[in-house]
């Protein structure tokens, strides 16, 4: 009877292990290939004339691949994501109305970017929402000190350390320069930007419309470095970020098959960060695009 159990042993090992191998093999062509990606971001972010930050993860097996992903560095405009998700937080709870609509006042208004800043004195209501749109597609600074105003700095700021996200920090409104003078600025790191957008998109922020609100704006077409990174067609879930110095960008890559999360930020910049941040941002997706066509071993499946 032992004899008989030890011959169906290894009967059992010997049909089983070709495709033991097999799998070994595939994952050892699945490690190569990852490995090859970390090793290209980390020369990317090494070559880069000032300081890189990328953090990327796979919502499909969880990997992920930084550099310098938890050191702190300026948002610039990338901060007003949390800005959104706190805005339709407290309009989940009912503490504003995102149809209530504001009285634009020059006296309130701020250069850089955006088009406020070009309205007549008292000439026109915009709506909450419609601020909160022009906030992140235009990236408009005026309409991001009125929600500033109307959601609270120390709302944005609870918020995320309730959710452990205590590097991202709201410390200024925007066109503020002595608070740039004094260091204090609106701040993050790659990671924790990261999966507070990874968050937002699994439902985990805000109640089921209000999460589809809030990614919709982010959705909505804008110019940014992620985006010229990746094929139009593609859907992408952002806000970039630029100040003299520093530029930076983070989203979700919804790609089917295969999305993914992106964080890159530069900071001491001797020129425009923004196509390294695109470099970064097609090496990332031609990653992904091929591992959502391909079978374990590499071979594009239609």
């Amino acid at each position: 009877m032992r004899t008989f159990r030890l011959i169906a042993i290894f009967l059992a090992v010997f049909i089983s292990l070709p495709q033991i191998l097999a799998q070994q093999n595939s994952s050892s062509l699945q490690s190569n290939f990852a490995a090859k990606l970390s090793s290209d971001l980390n020369r990317m972010s090494s070559s880069y004339d000032g300081v890189m930050g990328i953090f990327v993860k796979d919502l499909t097996s969880g990997e992920t691949f930084s550099v310098n992903a938890d050191a702190s560095f300026a948002t610039a405009s990338s901060i007003k994501i949390p800005i959104l998700i706190e805005l339709m937080r407290q309009a989940q709870s009912g503490k504003l109305n995102l149809a209530e609509r504001i009285e634009i006042h020059r006296a309130g208004l701020v250069g850089g970017s955006g088009v406020l800043q070009f309205f007549s004195d008292g000439g026109s209501t915009v709506s909450i929402h419609d601020l909160a749109v022009l906030m992140i597609v235009l990236s408009d600074n005026s309409a991001t000190n009125i929600l500033i105003d109307r959601v609270g700095i120390s709302n944005v700021n609870s918020m995320l350390r309730n959710l452990g996200l205590d590097k991202i920090v709201l410390a200024r409104k925007m066109i503020d320069l002595a608070s740039e003078q004094a260091n204090r600025e609106n701040r993050a790191t790659p990671r924790q930007m990261a999966t507070l957008v990874e968050e937002l998109n699994a439902g985990k922020l805000l109640d089921a419309d209000h999460t589809k609100q809030a990614l919709e704006i982010l959705e909505y077409p804008k110019d940014s470095p992620l985006r010229a990174g990746i094929p139009p067609q593609i859907t992408v879930a952002e806000k970039p970020g630029s100040l003299a110095g520093a530029q930076c960008d983070t989203g979700i890559v919804l790609l089917a098959e295969r999305p993914y999360i992106i964080s890159v930020m530069t900071a001491f910049n001797s020129a425009d960060g923004n196509p390294a941040i695109t470099a970064v941002s097609a090496r990332v997706y031609s990653y992904f695009e091929h591992l959502a066509h391909a079978n374990a071993y590499g071979v594009h499946v239609h």
